[in-house]
């Protein structure tokens, strides 16, 4: 195992251990080297392992978040199925990901809202995004690339905070509230007509802020599915 790998699983290890205190001390550099320390590694492998500090936690929470995603996903036939189901799948592997560590992922919503964070928060949202459409097939290379991920992204922004609040047994409403907006957003087993009205939302966002700032206000500023429902109207 040559050294690179060995510092991913070092910082797996980190992050797994990390990711219960941020229930107590947010996202913070207490939080990382109390997770350092619970897994045996002293602070100078903490900081090899994450130089950039609670930015760079933060991103490898993303990147091993879409990692297991992927993994999960590779545990079903996806040839045998439609692209619809592929995106449903996606999405619901994806909470079922971060199901042990919601009051973290809570937690890193707000942390992501600071007006400092705008810019890493929409990067991580795109790649994610941009891993399910992969994971499904997607190759196209033209403007449908980009109007597929910014409409999924408003589907899995206001399905995050529908998630979050979902009490019911096994979430079962998070999955049928998926569903609808999949069916009036992305509308994909009738045509790529709706993927083309999300084009509308690209027009309008000169900056990544922007795009931060309208996914969580359409998102987070109204429950979830008056925000969900008010985002189809306008892409």
């Amino acid at each position: 195992m040559d050294a690179a790998l060995d510092m991913d699983v070092v910082r797996d290890d980190i992050l797994l251990s990390t990711l219960p205190n941020i229930v107590f001390d947010g996202w913070s550099l207490q939080a990382l080297r109390d997770g350092a320390q619970m897994t045996g590694y002293d602070a100078a492998t903490m900081h090899r392992a994450f130089p950039g500090g609670v930015p760079e936690l933060v991103e490898h929470f993303g990147a091993w978040t879409d990692r297991r995603m992927l993994a999960e996903l590779d545990k079903h036939p996806l040839d045998e199925m439609k692209v619809r189901e592929k995106i449903a799948l996606a999405i619901r592997s994806h909470f079922e990901v971060l199901e042990p560590h919601m009051e973290a992922k809570r937690r890193l919503l707000a942390h992501l809202a600071m007006p400092q964070n705008l810019g890493m928060g929409l990067s991580m949202l795109y790649r994610t995004v941009d891993a399910m459409w992969f994971a499904a097939g997607d190759t196209a290379t033209d403007f449908n690339h980009y109007t597929k991920r910014a409409t999924l992204a408003a589907v899995l922004s206001s399905a995050t905070f529908y998630w979050l609040d979902d009490r019911s047994e096994g979430h079962a409403e998070t999955w049928a509230f998926v569903d609808r907006r999949l069916n009036d957003v992305m509308s994909m087993g009738k045509a790529m007509s709706a993927m083309g009205r999300a084009g509308r939302l690209l027009s309008h966002l000169p900056s990544p802020a922007r795009f931060a700032r309208q996914i969580r206000q359409r998102a987070g500023s109204a429950p979830a599915e008056n925000a969900s429902t008010h985002m189809a109207e306008n892409i």
